[in-house]
Parts: C-alpha cells; sequence; structure tokens
C-alpha cells in the first residue's frame, strides 16, 4: 500500500482502520498512513478531536509508531 490510497482502496477497507470511522476520515491501515493523521490532525474539527487523538494513539501502538505531537497526547487526554 502506498501513502496515497485511491478512493477504491479507501471504499474497501473497513470502518475500524479509520480515525474517524462515521465520517470515513483519517483511514489509517498501516504506520505510514498513521503519521499522516498525525500530521493532518490539525485540519480536524474541534469537537472531533479527542475522539481521532485516541484513535490516533491507538493505532500507533498497535503498529509501532512514537506520535510526537503533544497537542495529540493533550486532547487524548494524556497531558495536563
Amino acid at each position: 500500500m502506498t501513502d496515497r490510497l485511491s478512493y477504491e482502496e479507501k471504499k474497501e477497507l473497513p470502518d475500524s482502520v479509520f480515525g474517524l470511522p462515521e465520517r470515513r476520515e483519517y483511514p489509517m491501515p498501516d504506520a505510514a498512513h498513521v503519521r499522516a493523521a498525525e500530521a493532518y490532525f490539525r485540519y480536524c474539527p474541534e469537537e472531533l478531536r479527542p475522539k481521532l487523538a485516541r484513535a490516533i494513539l491507538a493505532r500507533a501502538a498497535e503498529y509501532g509508531v512514537d506520535v510526537k505531537s503533544p497537542e495529540i497526547r493533550q486532547y487524548a487526554g494524556l497531558l495536563g
């Protein structure tokens, strides 16, 4: 899988690999896409950021990705 998903590839992914499954946004089927979700986190609507932050951290742990963003960690409730 490349770092860019085609419409067809994205359509075939299960909801469980999306950071926001109800919107099918922020797909994270592999480590490269977890990093991409981290990079694009700032574009997420404010009210959905806590949910996306937790999803990014969960998928990052699954793929061994070190999330560097303190903003993501804060929205996930890991920073004071």
